[in-house]
Formats: C-alpha cells, sequence, structure tokens
C-alpha cells in the first residue's frame, strides 16, 4: 500500500547551509539514514520537489540531485503517475538451482502467484532447441505472476515436455514449480542459465508495476535431469528495483 511520508521532524534540523559538505548531499544522506533505519517506510511516497524544497528552504535542482542519488542506489524509485517511492525490501536470490518460489519461502517473504496462461502449443524453433524435441513437438507452455508480499515481482514463462502436461492451474498458484516437480519424482540435477537485462514490452510494464517500456532483468534456464533430458525451459524477467541476483566468485 502506498501512503504519504511523514519524516522525523528533526531529521533535516542539523543542516549545514555554510559548511563546505554540499547541500543535496547532507539531504540525500539524512533520507537514507530515515529509509533504513525504518522511519520512513518502504512504500512510503515522498512529496513533490518543489514542496520538499519550499519546506526545506532549498532549491529544487538541490532536492532533485539529493533524490536522484537514492534512486542510482536503488532505495527510491520513481513511478509515473504515482511520484518517488521508497523500494520495497529487495529480495536477493543466490544464483543457485532453486525456484523463486522457495527462495521467497526461505527469506521470509510471502510468495504469490496468478496463473497468466496454461495451455498447450506446438513447440516454437528456439523452445524445441533447448528442449531437444523436434520443432512443432507439443509442450506445455505456462506464464505467471510472481509476488513477494503482495508486490510483483516476476513473470515467469515456462516449457515443458508434453509429458508433463498434468501440471493444472490450481496447483501451480499453491506452490512451487520445482516442489510440484520433485511430488512428482522428477529430479532436477543441472541447469545452464543465462543472465542479463532488456526493456520491458507488451504487458510486462503494466503487470510489474513499471514504466512501460522500464529495464527489467532476464533470466534464461533449461533444467536438466539424471538421465540428461531436459525437463523445462524457463524465460523469466524481474523487477530490477525489487529483485537481484548474488554469486560468488572463486580465484583459480
Amino acid at each position: 500500500m502506498t501512503t504519504d511520508v511523514h519524516w522525523p521532524a528533526q531529521l533535516f534540523d542539523d543542516i549545514d547551509r555554510t559548511g563546505p559538505v554540499p547541500l543535496y548531499f547532507q539531504v540525500s544522506s539524512r533520507l537514507e539514514q530515515a529509509i533504513r533505519s525504518g522511519a520512513i517506510p518502504p512504500g512510503a511516497r515522498l512529496e513533490n520537489e518543489i514542496a520538499i524544497g519550499e519546506r526545506l528552504g532549498l532549491s529544487r535542482p538541490t532536492i532533485r540531485r539529493a533524490i536522484q542519488e537514492l534512486v542510482d542506489r536503488g532505495l527510491l524509485v520513481r513511478r509515473r503517475g504515482i511520484g518517488t517511492q521508497v523500494v520495497q525490501g529487495q529480495v536477493t536470490r543466490q544464483v543457485e538451482l532453486t525456484s523463486l518460489f522457495e527462495d521467497l519461502q526461505s527469506t521470509q517473504h510471502a510468495p504469490g502467484t496468478t496463473v497468466l496462461e496454461h495451455e498447450v502449443i506446438p513447440a516454437p524453433a528456439n523452445v524445441a532447441s533447448h528442449l531437444g524435441i523436434a520443432e512443432g513437438d507439443e509442450v506445455l507452455h505456462i506464464r505467471r505472476l510472481r509476488t513477494a508480499d503482495g508486490t510483483p515481482v516476476a513473470i515467469l514463462q515456462n516449457f515443458f515436455p508434453a509429458k508433463t502436461t498434468d501440471l493444472s492451474r490450481d496447483e501451480l498458484e499453491e506452490r512451487g514449480l520445482y516442489q510440484i516437480l520433485r511430488s512428482r519424482g522428477v529430479a532436477i540435477r543441472i541447469a545452464n542459465q543465462r543472465i542479463g537485462a532488456r526493456r520491458a514490452h507488451d504487458d510486462e510494464g503494466s503487470l510489474l508495476e513499471i514504466d512501460r517500456d522500464g529495464p527489467v532483468l532476464l533470466m534464461e534456464r533449461t533444467a536438466f535431469d539424471n538421465a540428461g533430458q531436459a525437463i523445462e525451459f524457463g524465460l523469466h524477467i524481474y523487477r530490477p528495483d525489487r529483485y537481484s541476483f548474488e554469486t560468488t566468485l572463486v580465484a583459480k
């Protein structure tokens, strides 16, 4: 839920207007401290730049730069038609062979799922290539909107060989995909994964509640079982202000 911000009355009392520290930096530092401490809560909406400037007796360019500093650090987000908001708690995901549903549960975020599409279709060429089947073979195509604590986080699109067509809408909305597959005796042992970025298109912006052509994180994954048979091909996009991937690199 979006709420207008009411920051602590003393937050800007000690701004030094004559010292060497730039005013924009002093404003952004104090806002950052209030955000990180929870004094300004996640989802709170800031006043516009003019109103903040008038309240503090500072110029609009000073306030704009202070806010942009926090946008660049991922603490604030500008949303068309809403204004500037404090970012909700971001989901950080280890680059491991787990599902988003399980990752959200393990990090104390409440996962939610809406199945947008659930259909058997002829496999397009790129899907067939990833699944190791012939183009035109039947595949189950599902597309889901995943939320964390009620906020849209990702659009998950998956393709499965025809033998997996018994995955139902109801169980996909109640459980994680890999949980369902494991309950059917499907063991996922290895996956090829690629992470990138692009701009949102079609209905992605509205579903994720971002700008129509805003940036999104992109992940493609092909998962395999013990026998090396492709089980599923996933094409997922994520809100960059609510989601990040984390990995550990080791020198050889």
